[in-house]
């Protein structure tokens, strides 16, 4: 295996003043559990976040906009207008 070039093992394991944390006040993260696997959190600019409010608005336009797109046929690759994509 090899080894990390210009390590010295002698070298004191020392950290400055200003980062010696106190391991002993920590405690867990009593909100780990209750984080939903299945939600995404998306950051939103100011200016949009002003026009939707809210969750179920961002995700009204979003279905919205998910139903105008065209979709694939599996097996021909082409879309439903019968032309094969750009972005192929």
């Amino acid at each position: 295996m090899p080894t990390t070039p210009n390590f010295n093992q002698d070298a004191a394991d020392e950290l400055r003043p200003e980062y010696d944390f106190d391991y002993s006040k920590a405690r867990p993260n009593r909100f780990a559990g209750q984080v939903d696997k299945s939600q995404v959190v998306v950051m939103l600019d100011p200016d949009i976040s002003e026009v939707f409010t809210t969750p179920e608005s961002v995700n009204a336009i979003l279905r919205a906009l998910i139903k105008t797109m065209p979709t694939r046929h599996a097996r021909r690759g082409r879309l439903e207008s019968g032309r094969t994509p750009a972005y192929r």
